[in-house]
């Protein structure tokens, strides 16, 4: 076994794909994998003898299934009518043609470089502008401040890989997960820099986070309320919905998480302002 090998886990009845990142020993010197969820974002580790070697596409085709891409299109779809919505707002003197819609800039940090380049992609498709950067969990915190002054984006998006560990204390213990203190940490250094939820839209967290402690942090949206396993793309649907509604619109809280993979016991949070506006002219050029 190596690293990048595609794995399951024999004790969970292969219920999740796993890539192999790296290897270590437990306490009793017994060698270990590190492993780094392949659709869900979420870290574990398990013994070699516990894991199955799989043959996989590769991680787009893994994360673009059929289920997922039956919502992307649908997401496509509805940013498209959505836009054409936001016309209807128009004044009547001015033609459809001299106008523009601007959706909200999302900036991405994310703990997992593969993750964020298909999620641009994604944003490409939905015709959102989105900028991203892979910083590792841990250090999210130290970066956020200067990156918001660098790109001033409407949406801010602060995810990565995170796990509930039952072996070390309840649900409420933030040392009972692997990464949820440090999402914390990035969402509170972003509101010293903007603390007014309708300017600066937070997503945070990942598979298994500590949701109400994200969101008291003050984050607008967050995972997981039922302490599950998130898609990896799930962010990217919650930014669409937002990104593409009215800035005088409050989006209802409903419809920005049934069009998520995971629905309610993956993501919650509340009331936000959407990030779309109207511009006029276009270039003009004599």
């Amino acid at each position: 076994m190596k690293i990048g090998d595609i794995v399951v886990r024999k004790s969970y009845n292969k219920d999740i794909i796993f890539k192999v990142v790296g290897f270590g020993v437990d306490e009793n010197n017994r060698k270990i994998a590190m492993l780094k969820g392949v659709a869900f974002r979420i870290l574990a580790d398990a013994y070699l003898e516990d894991l199955e070697i799989i043959q996989m596409p590769d991680m787009n085709d893994i994360l673009i299934d059929r289920n997922v891409e039956n919502l992307l299109y649908r997401s496509v779809k509805k940013a498209k009518e959505r836009q054409k919505k936001n016309m209807r707002g128009i004044p009547k003197t001015q033609s459809n043609s001299n106008v523009y819609g601007i959706p909200g800039k999302v900036l991405q940090i994310d703990g997992d470089k593969e993750y964020l380049k298909i999620c641009l992609d994604v944003y490409t498709q939905l015709g959102i502008p989105a900028v991203g950067v892979a910083i590792s969990e841990a250090n999210q915190y130290k970066e956020v401040r200067s990156l918001l002054e660098k790109h001033n984006p409407d949406i801010l998006v602060i995810t990565g890989h995170d796990a509930l560990t039952s072996k070390k204390g309840g649900v409420k213990d933030l040392s009972n997960y692997r990464n949820s203190l440090n999402f914390i940490k990035t969402v509170k250094e972003a509101r010293k820099w903007e603390s007014n939820l309708d300017n600066l839209v937070i997503f945070a967290g990942a598979c298994q986070s500590n949701y109400e402690q994200i969101i008291k942090a003050g984050a607008n949206y967050a995972s997981s309320p039922g302490r599950i396993m998130i898609h990896a793309l799930d962010p990217v649907f919650i930014v669409e919905k937002i990104a593409c509604s009215r800035i005088d619109v409050v989006v209802p809280i409903d419809e920005v998480i049934e069009q998520t993979v995971t629905g309610y016991k993956g993501i919650g949070g509340s009331e936000t302002r959407g990030k779309f506006r109207w511009a006029m002219p276009k270039t003009i050029l004599y």
